[in-house]
Parts: C-alpha cells; structure tokens; sequence
C-alpha cells in the first residue's frame, strides 16, 4: 500500500468543494511554503512565516481563512493587509478564486486612490473578506463603517514591505480593534527586527515557518586585498567604483577611521555617511533612515554602532581593517547574502594583519582569496551615487501625518509613479521619504506647493 503524498492538498482537513476547486484550478500540489503553513494555520495557529513572493503564500493563506468561514454571518471575518492596492487586487482575485466551492463569499478591496462613499455603501451590505491597505482601512474604522467585532482571522501580507513603507502604528491601531481571540498570520520575504516586534505584540504563540535560505558561503562571494596603511582609505574608493554595488556596508575597528574614511569618500564625491558612537540619537536615526531606504551608497561604522542593525538588500561589506575577533568577521560579512540574494564581503588586509587572517582562515576552514589592488580599475567615471533621495518633512505623527498621506500627496497630486517613492518614515515630528533622485527635486516642490493632510508642510532635499 503505497503512503499517501505529503505534499497533496487532499491530505489537508479541506472540504471536498475545496478539493475539486484546486483540481479544476490546476493546483496538482503543495509550494514548500503551502506544505509547510497550511498544516499549522489550518489547525488554527498563529503563524509567522518567511517565504519569497511568488511562492504560493496567498493561496496558504487564503485557504487557511476560507476554511474558518461562518457563511450564515455576513460580517467580516477575515482581513488581510497588503502594503499597496496593486497587490491588494492581486490578493483578492485569488481569494474569489478559491472560494468559488463555497457559496456567495463576498471580498471586498478597500484601498486608497478609490473614492471611500462606494466602499462604505458596500460595507453596509456586508463582506465576509476585507483586503486592503493600512490607511484606508484606518479611515473606515474611524468612521464606522467597517467593524471587526466577529474578525476571525488577521493576514499581514509582505509586512516587512508594509514596515518599510512607514505603516508599523497603522498596522498596530488595526491590530488593536480586532478581537484578542483571532487567528494572526504574518507573512514576510524578510525578518527584520519590526516583524519581531510586532509578532510580540500581536501573536499568540505563533508557529515559525521560513521557506528562505539562511546566508551561506555560497551566497556571500569573498575577496581580500593586501594594502599598506597609505592605502587602506583609497582602496575602498577604488573597490567602489570598480564593483559599483548599490549598497555597501562598511565597517572599521575605531571611530576615527570611520570619520577619516567618510572625508575620503566624500571628497571622491561618494554618497558616504559615519555611523559610530559618538552621534546624538536624532542624527544617528537620520543617517540609518538615508542609508536603508537606497540614498546613501555607504554606510562607514564601527562594530559597537551596527549593532542590532538588519539591513535588506545590502550588496557589499568591506572590511575597512581586520578585526582582531574572529567572530566578529563572520557576523560582519552575513549581513550581505540574506533572503536568497547573493553578495560581496571585500576585506583589506596589511602585513601585520596577517595573523587575524590566519584565524579566520581556520574557522572558515577556506584559503582566503586575495587579489592584487591593481584590477580594481573602474569603467564608469562618474562617482558612484545611490538610486533615491530622502527628502525630510517637517511634521510627523504629532500632526498626524500618516504614510499614506505623504504617499497620496506624491503619487495623485503629483502625479509620480508609485514605483519612483521608496520608504516612508514617519517620526513624531518629522517624516522622511526617499524618492528616485530623477524626481527628486518635483517631489520637493510638490510637498511644499501643496498641502499634506490639509497642511502646509516644509520639505527639503536631505543631500
């Protein structure tokens, strides 16, 4: 007798209306993120899992919220948060298609750019499944018109996306009207320490499932350099303009190395800024929100300071000076080469470096490769900048600026692609955007010739 498939959908507690639907949808088996959450979130547990887009995560869990379904209620019961209303559509389109077995399951999409008179009148007739953006959302709790007294189920979809967007309080107001006794399920291509904090706040013992690999030798390409102290700082600008990478991490063993290499950097017209300690709380924000959000190309810091810092889409780590712990080098050089990318871990090594070399050597149980400085020439002349731009906002949570009012402000009155706006920072009083540099200076205009939330705002160019 042959066991039966752990990766077919009949081995799951589906409906056989539910079955049939995946059959005629052409579903013939399990993604490994389907496998692995189904399971858990069918059993009514909290999850958070970690798993690419495009690998089947909507289908996880929609069925998981489908299968909880009263269908004699019409009020809502399930919500999921999308960061935009492109993916929001997308979301709901897949729900509707897994829910054709079951009969006149109602999904609503309430997101901005949308008139809210339409939305609200659609509400009032009921929605079983509400998929939307934060702020939207946020706007029909205020007034009432969506209530999430019988919410069974909450989805957080790409909320490292929705975090990198500014909506961690609005997802958090959310959260904090639903019922204590629902279902969360957070789903996430990366794990950055906001998901952590919201996890602590909002689930209840979740189950963790990641689906991406963990940084491995593989993904993290690893070159060394010999130099002379003369030529330590140099070398980083002649590894930069020779690799160009987008971003790039860093790191040397004092705080006046740092301040010494930022100088040289800058001076080669590189985008470079210090992070160390020895910088107020207020700048060192400033410098972590230019730096993650693509509009500063190097961040140069000590070891003390990078503490805690989870940085996605970092390209390079240059280890400016070896450090005398061994461990410390691994650590700097996985933080490049996570959720699945590949990265560069440069390292510059003088003479009397060489025995620290040794050591990780040992560890690393590889020869390190060194190449000669002379092969770094660069085919570009133009100093290496980074795609976006911050521009700051003077105003934040205590004027009740929310993201998707600094969003709405670019992309309807100005008329920006929402492709062209990046991370959206909202402080208590200021607010920081990054925007692509080509539109840097027609995003800057925009927010002071029109009003934000009704207001005037002041914004500049953070160069």
């Amino acid at each position: 007798m042959t066991s039966p498939d752990p990766k077919a959908f009949d081995t799951l507690p589906l409906s056989a209306a539910t079955l049939a639907t995946l059959q005629q949808l052409g579903y013939a088996a399990m993604t490994p993120v389907q496998a692995a959450a189904l399971p858990l979130a069918l059993a009514g547990h909290d999850l958070i899992a970690q798993a690419q887009t495009g690998s089947g995560k909507t289908a996880a869990f929609a069925l998981a919220l489908l299968a909880r379904l009263d269908m004699q209620r019409t009020d809502t019961q399930a919500l999921v948060l999308c960061p935009t209303r492109e993916l929001a559509d997308q979301v709901a389109l897949e729900v509707r298609r897994l829910a054709r077995a079951a009969s006149n399951v109602k999904v609503l999409v309430l997101c901005g750019g949308a008139p809210i008179k339409p939305q609200a009148d659609s509400l009032a007739h009921g929605a079983h499944v509400v998929v939307g953006t934060p702020g939207r959302l946020i706007d029909h709790l205020e007034r009432g018109t969506l209530v999430l007294d019988a919410l069974q189920t909450l989805v957080l979809d790409e909320a490292d996306r929705m975090l990198d967007m500014g909506f961690m309080d609005d997802i958090a107001s959310i959260a904090s009207r639903a019922p204590k006794a629902r279902q969360t399920l957070l789903f996430s291509a990366t794990y950055p320490e906001g998901i952590q904090q919201l996890a602590k706040k909002f689930l209840r013992e979740p189950k963790e499932v990641s689906l991406t690999q963990r940084p491995g030798s593989q993904q993290i390409r690893q070159r060394w350099y010999e130099v002379t102290e003369e030529e330590r700082l140099h070398a980083v600008g002649l590894l930069l303009n020779h690799w160009r990478p987008a971003s790039t991490l860093a790191f040397c063993n004092t705080k006046q190395q740092c301040r010494d290499l930022v100088d040289v950097l800058q001076a080669q017209g590189i985008s470079a800024l210090a992070l160390h300690g020895d910088l107020e709380q207020r700048d060192r924000d400033q410098v972590l929100v230019r730096f993650t959000n693509r509009s500063c190309s190097v961040l140069v810091a000590t070891d003390v300071a990078a503490r805690g810092l989870d940085i996605a889409q970092l390209e390079a780590v240059i280890n400016v000076e070896i450090t005398p712990d061994v461990e410390v080098h691994t650590h700097r050089i996985g933080r490049t080469g996570r959720a699945g990318e590949s990265g560069w871990a440069f390292s510059l090594a003088s003479l009397e470096e060489m025995g620290r070399v040794g050591r990780i050597e040992q560890l690393q149980g590889q020869a390190p490769d060194f190449h000669p400085l002379a092969e770094l020439t660069s085919s570009d002349s133009t100093p290496l900048q980074p795609p976006m731009v911050t521009i700051q906002i003077l105003g934040g949570r205590k004027e009740k600026i929310r993201a998707g009012d600094v969003l709405g402000a670019l992309t309807k009155d100005a008329g920006i692609p929402g492709a062209q706006v990046g991370k959206i920072n909202v402080n208590d009083f200021s607010t920081y955007v990054a925007v692509a540099r080509t539109v840097a200076r027609q995003a800057e205009q925009a927010l002071n010739n029109k009003p934000v939330k009704g207001k005037r705002v002041k914004a500049r160019v953070l160069e």
